[in-house]
């Protein structure tokens, strides 16, 4: 569980062709990326997740998204998803990560949600859509309820990426943001790269409380 938290940054893969997963996982770890999540918004993911396991080994950690039942997350766990993400409080879901000892990052937006799937076992909860929220939305939440991981997602970009962290998430989930479907159209696997590296370096200058941009 710990290394999501020093990654800081899970670069979510929501795409209609995963036929390029393995190139795309390589471009995105050249740039510094160690945390990976293929949606289940495609059939493919699992053998997504499977090809990117076998190609990459211990380079990055890949997990699986957009999990909406604990059949899903199985079967995701199976494919060799080492973390699993769901849009909503899915209890079911947290109970089977909980038996296989699989960091379950749960869906939630109101407090109440919040608070609901962390007392029933969520190592993280998302916050979806984190644009609509903004970041003094997790600084109400983690005053009365500091325990609780908070990981951003949706509306995450290089500009207000710092502002999350600083009002205390744990790391960030950034998709479109970041995999460019252009680039991945053109295999233009150096502009993925750069792109990478640009994010880990403001999640690395977030932290340190230096400027955001170089």
């Amino acid at each position: 569980m710990g290394w999501i938290d020093e990654a800081g940054l899970i670069v979510v893969v929501r795409l209609e062709n995963l036929s390029h997963a393995v190139d795309l996982a390589e471009a995105l770890v050249e740039g510094g990326v160690r945390v990976l999540e293929f949606t289940y918004t495609n059939r493919e993911a699992g053998s997504a997740i499977e090809r990117v396991r076998r190609a990459l080994g211990d380079a990055c950690h890949v997990g699986a998204g957009s999990v909406l039942d604990a059949e899903t997350a199985r079967l995701a766990m199976i494919s060799g998803a080492e973390f699993i993400v769901t849009p909503t409080v899915r209890s079911r879901t947290i109970e089977i990560c909980r038996r296989y000892s699989v960091p379950a990052v749960i869906g939630a937006f109101t407090e109440t949600e919040i608070l609901t799937a962390w007392e029933r076992g969520a190592d993280y909860i998302k916050v979806n859509p984190a644009g609509m929220a903004g970041p003094a939305y997790f600084k109400d939440v983690l005053g009365p309820l500091p325990q609780i991981r908070l990981i951003p997602s949706g509306g995450v970009t290089l500009d207000t990426g710092p502002a999350f962290l600083a009002a205390g998430a744990a790391a960030l989930a950034v998709g479109g943001d970041l995999v460019d479907r252009h680039a991945i159209a053109k295999g233009d696997w150096g502009a993925i790269t750069q792109r990478s590296r640009a994010f880990v370096a403001m999640v690395e200058r977030a932290r340190e409380g230096g400027p955001t941009r170089p």
